[in-house]
């Protein structure tokens, strides 16, 4: 089984960044109770919101990827962003000190 790390950039309408972060809020605590989350944090700036993802596995993240919290999601941002949400799937790669050079469960 190998940790699976996912960067998701999120662009707001200006006018509906407000609701856009409300419905990230209702949707989070669903996520934080799937199976094989370890991470799932919420960044933001200016023009977008950016996710830090972390899972046990591939299957983890498939599961995320049909479970009930982000299906009720993508309704709610419909017409809010200013283009589609950016998903890159990574694997880790530690470089340097162990505890440094990685995310960490």
């Amino acid at each position: 089984m190998s940790v699976v790390v996912v960067v998701a950039t999120i662009r707001p309408l200006p006018e509906h960044r407000d609701e856009v972060l409300a419905a990230f809020f209702v949707y989070f605590s669903g996520v934080h109770r799937e199976p094989g989350c370890i991470l799932y944090a919420l960044h933001e700036k200016s023009d977008r919101l950016v996710m830090i993802e972390q899972w046990e596995s591939s299957e983890a993240l498939a599961t995320h990827a049909g479970a009930e919290a982000l299906q009720a999601l993508n309704p709610r941002l419909e017409g809010k962003l200013a283009e589609k949400t950016d998903v890159q799937v990574l694997n880790p790669l530690p470089v340097g000190a162990d505890e440094l050079g990685r995310l960490r469960p």
